[in-house]
C-alpha cells in the first residue's frame, strides 16, 4: 500500500527480457535504498514491485508479462526517470490517498495548458471503461502520483488534473508531453462501489443515470 506521494525520482539502469515474456528491471533507488531490502515493495511509476536483489543503491525487480502489458514499464528504455515510493508504514502520514500500486491501465497526454504557477494536464484513457471509476474531485494516481480529478468526461474517456509547481518539480510528470503514455490507478473505493452496483444490474447492463435512479441512488 502507498500514498501516491513520490519520494524520489530514480533512474532505470537496464531492462532485460527473462523467462517467457517477463523482464528484469534494474533501478537506481538513490536514498530509498537505505531502508530497502530484498522482499520489500516499492512503487515504480505507480506499479507495486518487489525488490528481488539489492546492491548498493541498485535494485532489481522482476516484471511478469501482465505487468508489462498493462503498464508503461515494458516500453521504457535505460536512462528513463521513474517515480519511486516506498510502501506505507502504520505510523506514516497519509498525505495523498490509498494507492495499491495495482495499475488499471494507461492513458495518453492529449493537452497541457500552462497557467503560470500551475498547469492543467488533460488525458485520454486507452481503456474507456475505466471512466466509470472516475468522479470529479475524486482521487486518481497518475504514474504513482496522488492527484485530484479536476474534471472528467465519461463518454469521451477523458479527464484532467491541475498540477502545482511542487508536484512538477518532484516527479517525472513535467517531462511528459502530448502523446506520452502514463499509468493510471483509479480510487480503490470507486472500484468496490462500481462492483457492488454492477452485481445488482442485469447481465450485460452498464451503469447509467436512469438505472441508478431506478435502484434508488
Amino acid at each position: 500500500m502507498f500514498t501516491g506521494l513520490v519520494q524520489h525520482v530514480g533512474t532505470l539502469l537496464s531492462i532485460a527480457e527473462v523467462g517467457e515474456g517477463g523482464a528484469r528491471l534494474r533501478i537506481d533507488l538513490g536514498p530509498l535504498a537505505r531502508d530497502a531490502k530484498p522482499g520489500d515493495s516499492i512503487a515504480v511509476e505507480g506499479c507495486c514491485m518487489t525488490v528481488a536483489r539489492l546492491e548498493g543503491t541498485r535494485a532489481d525487480f522482476d516484471a511478469v508479462p501482465e505487468t508489462l502489458k498493462r503498464t508503461t514499464l515494458g516500453a521504457m528504455k535505460p536512462g528513463a526517470q521513474v517515480n519511486l515510493e516506498g510502501s506505507l508504514t502504520p505510523s506514516a502520514k497519509l498525505g495523498g490517498h490509498f494507492v495499491q500500486g495495482h495499475v488499471d491501465g494507461t492513458a495518453r497526454v492529449v493537452r497541457v495548458v500552462e497557467g503560470g504557477r500551475w498547469a492543467e494536464w488533460h488525458f485520454e484513457l486507452d481503456d474507456r471503461t475505466l471512466s466509470e471509476q472516475l468522479v470529479e474531485k475524486g482521487s486518481i494516481a497518475v504514474d504513482g502520483i496522488s492527484l485530484t480529478v479536476a474534471g472528467c468526461d465519461a463518454r469521451a474517456g477523458t479527464f484532467w488534473v491541475a498540477l502545482i509547481p511542487e508536484t512538477l518539480a518532484r516527479t517525472t510528470i513535467a517531462s511528459k508531453r502530448e502523446g506520452a503514455r502514463v499509468n493510471i490507478e483509479t480510487d480503490i473505493l470507486g472500484k468496490y462501489v462500481l462492483a457492488a452496483l454492477n452485481a445488482r444490474l442485469p447481465r450485460g447492463g452498464g451503469i447509467t443515470e436512469e438505472k441508478l435512479r431506478e435502484m434508488g441512488y
